[in-house]
């Protein structure tokens, strides 16, 4: 009975061992050790950067293939081989470094128990020495990057510098005067009689002249480009259309100036009309520009000062606006509006009639010489 017993139980145990045997499976593969240094975005930039340093006689850079970008430790108790070269970041030195270490924008920190047995360079940034060894020379240099010049902000000018630039334009625009006085004075004289006519239709005219002044000067270029000669042409006829458009405006202040000084200026003491026009052009040109003179004298306060340069501005502008449009209007005084009128008006009405005898007046005789 016994063995009976035994045999069940040898049996039943021989079942039960595969199901309890552990099955073995196929470990996971153990990740691969992510990498300790970033990868290199701007190597190109880096690269550009060595070889500007060492053209200005940084030859220590090495190559931009042993770069490495970002912030570098050097763990304490580990030994490295050098150079160790960082780029765009910091480098932290604990353990031992056999070389020299270089950084490119960055700073190089020597910490208590660290060694470098070559040289420490920092390019735009600096070596900083905190308990640490370095063997070899300890040296910070500045790398100019490749940025765009900044813009350099004007400097205001001084009160002496506004003064002297306001009677420098009376200076100019008084011997422009002088020579259209002397050389055309006929234009300047029609360019007032349409000014005397008509202020307002001046005034919108020469608003709509500033408008179309560079369409016109866009179709002329378009139209020049047509033909091959047309396009040599382009260079001279934007120059002469700027020098005209410049032309007609001084022609047109000018005229606004002479009569605004003919309304502050008397005609005593002054015999001929040239002399009248002539006083009154300058006195008209310090109205105008006395107004500047006195923003000038100002420019120390910028608040009033920047008042008075606003004034000023907005009277040349309405004047030379003016200005240009009588010009326009009498095509540089070339027609005078109303003159033949004026001319005709000047006529004796009873011309073509046959002269009579007046009535009750006898005719005078004639003394003849006596014939011997």
């Amino acid at each position: 009975m016994r063995a009976l017993f035994a045999l069940a139980a040898l049996a039943l145990g021989s079942l039960q061992s595969p199901a309890q045997a552990p099955s073995k499976t196929p470990a996971a593969p153990a990740p691969a050790p992510a990498s300790t240094q970033p990868k290199a975005p701007d190597s190109a930039a880096l690269s550009k950067q060595i070889a500007d340093g060492r053209a200005a006689g940084d030859k220590y850079l090495p190559d931009a293939d042993n770069f490495t970008f970002g912030n570098r430790t050097i763990a304490p108790n580990t030994t490295v081989d050098g150079p160790v070269a960082v780029a765009r970041g910091d480098l932290d030195v604990y353990g031992t470094v056999n070389g020299d270490v270089v950084v490119v924008d960055g700073n190089v920190h020597v910490h208590k128990g660290a060694r470098v047995t070559g040289d420490a360079w920092a390019a735009a940034g600096s070596v900083v020495i905190d308990g640490g060894t370095v063997e070899g020379r300890k040296r910070a240099i500045a790398i100019s990057k490749p940025v765009l010049p900044a813009s350099r902000a004007r400097e205001p000018l001084s009160t002496w510098q506004s003064v002297k630039l306001v009677i420098g334009w009376f200076a100019l625009l008084t011997i422009i005067g002088l020579g259209v006085m002397i050389f055309t004075e006929g234009n300047i004289d029609g360019v007032v009689v349409a000014l005397e006519r008509g202020f307002a239709r001046s005034f919108w005219l020469g608003i709509l002249g500033q408008v179309v002044a560079l369409p016109l000067l866009l179709v002329l270029v378009v139209g020049l480009a047509i033909t091959v000669i047309g396009v040599l042409l382009i260079p001279f006829a934007i120059v002469a259309y700027v020098i005209a458009a410049a032309g007609l405006v001084t022609l047109g202040f000018l005229a606004v100036a002479r009569l605004t000084g003919g309304a502050l200026a008397s005609e005593r003491g002054t015999t001929s009309k040239r002399g009248v026009h002539l006083r009154a052009l300058i006195l008209g040109l310090v109205a105008y520009l006395g107004i500047w003179m006195i923003a000038a004298l100002f420019a120390w306060n910028p608040v009033v000062g920047a008042i008075l340069r606003a004034i000023a501005i907005a009277i040349t502008w309405v004047a030379a606006t003016v200005g240009l449009g009588a010009t326009l209007t009498s095509r540089a005084g070339t027609v005078r509006p109303g003159a033949g009128s004026r001319e005709r008006s000047t006529t004796d009405e009873f011309a073509w009639q046959t002269p009579t005898p007046v009535a009750g007046v006898a005719a005078a005789t004639r003394r003849v010489a006596a014939m011997k």
